[in-house]
């Protein structure tokens, strides 16, 4: 790993270390742990989760997804809409394209400067108003899978509520046994977005944005008739993510993918 080149890249707060791994140079024995590694903040690079972008004989490429702390996730919308910008500046793909994921496969388009707009896996499994008994109080939420599992609950102070508390009782919780899920607090405000705050499964604590996440919620109140579509949602970073439903329950996601910077990986990064 030492001289690789990378690029950090930000979707609306929640950021990624972006490889090419088209050659597929990379020796992944020992992958995950070299990946937590990378992904400590303070410590090396420090990211949300590392990409690396490999050949596909089916469409334009494939993801192979990790978590901060090594562990693979099915499908991550902010980072798929990082991972089409990377493509795009790279030649790999044109404007529109597709790839490979654990959760299938992932359309995506680039609709401006920075911004893309992905279509995400069909929503399933969706189950509205689950009792949740917790430690001290119970929650009622609504579950449904947009490529990784998600609860959505809503809470009166979202900007004071213990989201990494409640948050890491929910994801362990047994109802959602043995994958456990993503869990979103979310507030309508007045002029209808919708604050969200998450907390991550593989990450194991609240982060600054999570798309599959705010896709979520936006789906489980269009479902339930409170939100219309497209559905804006304003992430713990306060960076903006439009969530776009066609009639025919088609889910896509729309933000910001940033460039943070390019850079090499060294032995300091990933070895200690």
């Amino acid at each position: 790993m030492d001289g690789v080149s990378f690029w950090k890249m930000s979707g609306s707060g929640n950021d990624f270390i972006i490889i090419d791994n088209r050659t597929l140079f990379i020796d992944k024995t020992d992958f995950r742990n070299t990946v937590a590694k990378i992904c400590k903040r303070s410590m090396s690079v420090g990211a949300d989760g590392v990409i690396l972008i490999e050949p596909s004989n089916k469409v334009d490429f494939k993801w192979d997804f990790y978590n901060s702390d090594g562990s693979t996730a099915e499908m991550c919308g902010n980072g798929s809409r990082c991972a089409a910008r990377f493509c795009y500046e790279n030649g790999i793909a044109g404007k529109q394209m597709k790839f490979e994921s654990l959760a299938g496969i992932i359309e995506a388009e680039i609709t401006g400067c920075s911004s893309v707009k992905v279509k995400l896996t069909r929503p399933s499994d969706l189950k509205l108003n689950i009792d949740i008994p917790l430690t001290d109080l119970t929650l009622n939420g609504s579950f449904v899978n947009t490529g990784v599992p998600h609860i959505a609950i809503e809470v009166d102070d979202i900007y004071n509520f213990d989201v990494k508390k409640y948050g890491r009782e929910i994801r362990f919780h047994k109802l959602f046994s043995p994958k456990g899920t993503n869990v979103n607090f979310y507030k309508i405000l007045p002029d209808k977005t919708v604050k969200i705050r998450t907390y991550e499964r593989g990450v194991e604590d609240e982060t600054l944005a999570c798309g599959t996440g705010s896709a979520a919620v936006a789906f489980i109140l269009h479902k339930k008739s409170i939100l219309k579509s497209p559905v804006e949602l304003i992430t713990t970073g306060g960076m903006k993510l439009i969530i776009h439903i066609d009639v025919d329950d088609n889910v896509y996601l729309e933000g910001e993918a940033r460039l943070v910077y390019k850079g090499t990986l060294t032995e300091e990064s990933y070895k200690y």
